[in-house]
């Protein structure tokens, strides 16, 4: 004989998985940084094909920077959601401070 499921179905549409059983807001923000990445492919392609068209060093200098400036923001938006994940899932408030530790070594590290 089943064991009837007595856990409460959850109606709640901000507490629903998405069909990849991720949180909507985590599978948003999946689809922002990927859109944003895509946005600096674009960008990379650009700049060869001006490169290939020999567009002046002044021009070429405005994209790579824009370019840069774009994954600049996606890494920080990273780095934004391990500090808001690792601050959220901290049992504490000595392994929320070490939560924060371990994203400001990050930083040091790749910022």
């Amino acid at each position: 004989m089943q064991k009837p499921n007595l856990e409460r179905a959850n109606t709640d549409s901000r507490e629903m998985a998405s069909p990849s059983g991720e949180p909507p807001a985590r599978e948003q923000h999946k689809r922002s940084l990927i859109n944003r990445l895509r946005r600096v492919e674009g960008q990379l392609r650009g700049i060869q094909g001006m490169i290939e068209k020999e567009a002046t060093c002044e021009d070429l200098a405005q994209q790579v920077a824009a370019a840069r400036r774009a994954l600049d923001r996606t890494f920080f938006e990273i780095v934004a959601c391990t500090m808001e994940a690792e601050i959220e899932s901290a049992p504490d408030l000595v392994t929320a401070k070490s939560a924060g530790t371990h994203v400001a070594k990050i930083l040091a590290k790749y910022g």
